[in-house]
């Protein structure tokens, strides 16, 4: 008899940990376990605003999925449809080839994406905040911004180029914003032209509060401490337009800024539209409480991208909030439940009482509330990074990033901009494409 094969839709926390917990718990010959991702690593999102900030390197914070996951078949692949009374899915390789999969027990885990809106100028001018690449690309554009500021003599311009506009206050946008701000002033005594008064940064909340996920108290401690570094905090404020770098507000106030950063909540991952699975109303995959897909035995959903109902709340409507804790625990019991669906075993609810929120709001500053106990500055962040390191997978990775912390004690971060990244053929091209210039008497072929 074939071994029955799992196959996890998603490499990303969830799916992670997922396949981490599976290697470990199935015995040898039990299940055949693939895993599929766009990505052949997983990123481990909290850790992303120090890696933009060059508190951790970027490597550090990325897992390889062949690494990790040695037991298991990893495929990199898009999987463009779900087709789940046939039990199989579909799915383009690298190599552009188009294959069918079955499957005994899928898990649909592909998490979510950038939530934009239709504003005016934002495709063209905003970054997002979710991904290794962008978290790298706008520590690089922010600096790339301090050297052109440093070299200008174009106030209008220099005005632009230090104007920082980050748009959503919940924990995404609030920590991003936190350590580049905190990156930029360290770098900024690298520049005797440039005083940290010169820089500007304004964060656009359409809600009455920032991050949600905290009590107000907490809440409104956290926008203290931002104003207090001089930071912008406009509550209920949207954003009316981007066009060419314009950015147009609610409240009336327009400017001219360079960057604009969008952390306005995210959406279900698309791929899920290409999918027979039941969704609700915000596109999301209607789960049991037991991460069973609502109408299917064998397909189970956990994360960003499911509706999972809270059975901690009094409310009976109640879902899950799409939080990196619910995530990894909800992963942990999914894996718990398909070991026991595999050897004929019962299944077993999740319940999970939300135990709070840890935030980084730059170098030795933070906001917590844990089990209603309120922490604020340097506790909290120690809390956040200990936290964080203890939930990162894999003993290796824990290592490197506890090494990158201890290094930042006795030196300063690196502060410098490797623009050239995001185009590194540029050079290369330019030279290629040069016709009928002198050639140069000061050598030839380097070695």
């Amino acid at each position: 008899m074939p071994e029955p094969r799992v196959v996890i839709v998603g490499g990303g926390h969830v799916g992670l940990t997922l396949a981490l917990r599976l290697q470990s718990k199935l015995r040898p010959g039990e299940a055949r376990v693939t895993v599929i991702d766009t990505q052949p690593h997983m990123t481990y999102q909290p850790f992303l605003p120090e890696a933009a900030a060059g508190s951790l390197e970027p490597r550090h914070v990325v897992v390889p999925l062949r690494e990790a996951l040695r037991k298991c078949e990893v495929l990199t692949a898009q999987v463009s449809g779900i087709d789940h009374a046939r039990q199989r899915l579909t799915a383009t390789l690298g190599d552009g080839k188009v294959e069918h999969f079955g499957y005994d027990i899928l898990v649909v885990v592909p998490g979510s994406i950038s939530r934009a809106l239709p504003i005016p100028g934002l495709a063209e001018q905003g970054v997002g905040f979710k991904t290794i690449g962008e978290a790298i690309f706008l520590r690089n554009h922010v600096l790339s911004r301090l050297d052109i500021a440093a070299s200008t003599g174009d106030e209008k311009l220099r005005r632009r180029l230090l104007t920082f506009v980050f748009v959503g206050g919940g924990y995404a946008g609030i920590e991003a914003m936190a350590e580049l701000e905190s990156m930029a002033r360290d770098a900024i005594r690298s520049y005797p032209q440039v005083a940290p008064q010169d820089m500007r940064w304004v964060l656009v909340e359409a809600m009455g509060r920032i991050m949600p996920e905290v009590s107000p108290p907490m809440s409104e401690y956290t926008k203290r401490r931002l104003e207090e570094r001089g930071i912008e905090v406009k509550l209920n404020t949207t954003a009316k337009s981007f066009v060419d770098g314009h950015a147009v507000l609610s409240d009336g106030d327009a400017f001219d800024t360079d960057t604009v950063v969008w952390t306005a909540g995210v959406k279900p991952h698309p791929m899920l539209e290409e999918s027979d699975l039941p969704r609700d109303s915000k596109g999301r995959v209607e789960c049991t409480v037991k991460l069973q897909v609502r109408g299917t035995h064998n397909v189970f959903s956990a994360g960003d991208c499911a509706a999972v109902p809270d059975l901690t709340s009094s409310d009976p409507d109640a879902l899950c909030s799409p939080s990196a804790q619910h995530a990894v625990r909800q992963a942990k019991v999914l894996a718990n439940n398909i070991v026991a669906m595999l050897r004929g075993e019962q299944l077993v609810e999740y319940r999970h009482k939300y135990a709070g929120s840890v935030a980084g709001l730059g170098l030795f500053q933070g906001a917590a509330e844990v089990y209603g106990v309120k922490l604020k500055g340097l506790p909290a962040w120690l809390l956040h990074r200990t936290y964080h390191l203890v939930r990162m997978p894999t003993a290796s990775h824990k290592a490197r990033i506890l090494g990158d912390w201890l290094l930042e004690l006795p030196f300063r971060r690196q502060v410098v901009a490797l623009g050239e990244l995001h185009d590194p053929r540029a050079e290369f091209i330019k030279a290629a494409n040069t016709r009928g210039l002198p050639r140069s008497h000061h050598g030839t072929a380097a070695g």
